[in-house]
């Protein structure tokens, strides 16, 4: 039977006695080719010589392996086909994280050329040429076996990746983000450094998922338009909404104009700026809110602060809304004698007009113009603007609700 058929330049009678011979004189030699290849490792490979003893000791057993499964597939091929796939059995599912599939490259490489310097001086010159070319078929399948290795590890870390960045998303939604948040995160890529917009701040993203995408494909195509756009990024899809996680700037909003057709349609939802990630929660929170409450404005902007929605989120239910409108606008609005709040009031009551407002005061109505400047100025809400007359609106009516004293914090 002719073994090497078509690749071989001499053919071999499989189980001849000469055959036989020589597999055996090339058993004798994998000790010494085991050495000559990791003494050539040492040599060639600059970053060999910088792994740890106990990865140089694993590489070596790879290396002494393959070396003696090369001399079991050349002495019977057919019997042991799946011989180099096997080789890489002995090494630890860690091995994948110490070198590269790059670097393994390398090694196979320099293993490979060790070899077919040394066997000269090993075997008979007989026996050379039908080694030389056996070892070149056989690298090849080594090679192919060291892909299927790293492209197996690639896939298992990857749904290990997904998993536990869903995990880490969870806990920032939940509340319960600790210190371990940080290091597990930092696996994942997150740098917790500031980004090319110069802040290492933190804001949560909400909106629909799309449906055309697979959950980890999604999340990776999201991360990295967030890269390219100076942010770091942690996703994870929670039922039907996309949950986006935004470090390293202060602007999300700019970040998120350019993630938008990620998402799927309807409103998307930006929580507000915290300090970093541990923080995180309370941009979350408002940002969650404002998912549920922003079907009441469907002018809304895409994305939309979730701030924005205060209004809608007060009316849903929110009491952190209610609570925010009634500290930053009804408070304020009180302190002193109550012009500015007795003014607004009278200006939304009017129905949006100064000269009504003024009539109803007994006062100019370019005094009206200026406490309503003065309003804007300390609320931030210009009630000349029909959106902020609305907010304003809903927060006088809070703040006269939750009855806080003049000038004092809504609890």
């Amino acid at each position: 039977m002719a073994w090497g058929s078509g690749v071989y330049g001499r053919f071999v009678v499989k189980g001849t006695k000469a055959h036989l011979a020589r597999a055996e004189r090339l058993q004798g030699a994998t000790g010494a080719l085991a050495t000559a290849a990791m003494a050539a490792m040492d040599a060639k490979l600059p970053w060999f010589g910088t792994l740890s003893a106990q990865d140089r000791s694993w590489i070596g057993l790879v290396a002494q392996s393959g070396i003696s499964a090369f001399v079991e597939w050349f002495r019977d091929p057919d019997a042991h086909s799946s011989m180099p796939t096997r080789i890489f059995g002995s090494a630890p599912r860690e091995f994948t994280r110490v070198i590269s599939l790059h670097q393994t490259v390398d090694l196979v490489r320099t293993t490979i050329e060790t070899i077919e310097t040394t066997i000269g001086t090993l075997l008979p010159p007989d026996d050379v040429p039908i080694v030389h070319e056996a070892i070149q078929r056989y690298a090849r399948e080594v090679a192919f076996a060291a892909a299927t290795v790293y492209a197996q590890a690639a896939e298992m870390r990857g749904a290990w990746d997904a998993r536990l960045e869903a995990l880490l998303v969870d806990s920032v939604i939940r509340g319960e983000a600790d210190e371990s948040v940080r290091s597990r995160a930092s696996a994942l890529g997150w740098t917790g450094a500031a980004g090319t917009t110069g802040s290492a701040e933190v804001a949560v993203v909400v909106g629909r998922a799309q449906t055309t995408d697979t959950t980890s494909n999604l999340a990776d195509m999201v991360r990295q338009a967030a890269r390219e756009a100076g942010a770091d990024a942690l996703c994870a899809i929670q039922g039907d909404r996309l949950v986006v996680v935004l470090g390293g700037t202060s602007k999300p909003v700019e970040i998120v104009q350019k993630l938008a057709h990620w998402f799927g349609p309807g409103p998307i939802v930006v929580g507000p700026v915290v300090k970093d990630l541990m923080s995180a929660v309370t941009s979350a929170r408002a940002a969650v809110a404002g998912l549920r409450a922003a079907a009441a404005w469907p002018a809304a902007p895409r994305p939309v602060q979730a701030d924005e929605l205060l209004p809608e989120r007060s009316l849903s239910g929110d009491g952190h809304a209610r609570r925010q409108l009634a500290n930053e606008i009804y408070g304020p609005l009180t302190v002193g004698d109550g012009v500015l709040l007795d003014t607004v009031s009278a200006y939304l009551d009017s129905g949006g007009s100064i000269e009504a407002t003024a009539r109803a005061m007994f006062i100019h109505a370019n005094t009206v113009r200026y406490r309503l400047k003065r309003v804007a100025d300390i609320t931030a809400y210009n009630p000349l603007d029909p959106r902020d007359a609305f907010t304003l609106r809903v927060a006088l009516t809070l703040g006269r609700l939750l009855n806080p004293e003049p000038g004092s914090a809504v609890l």
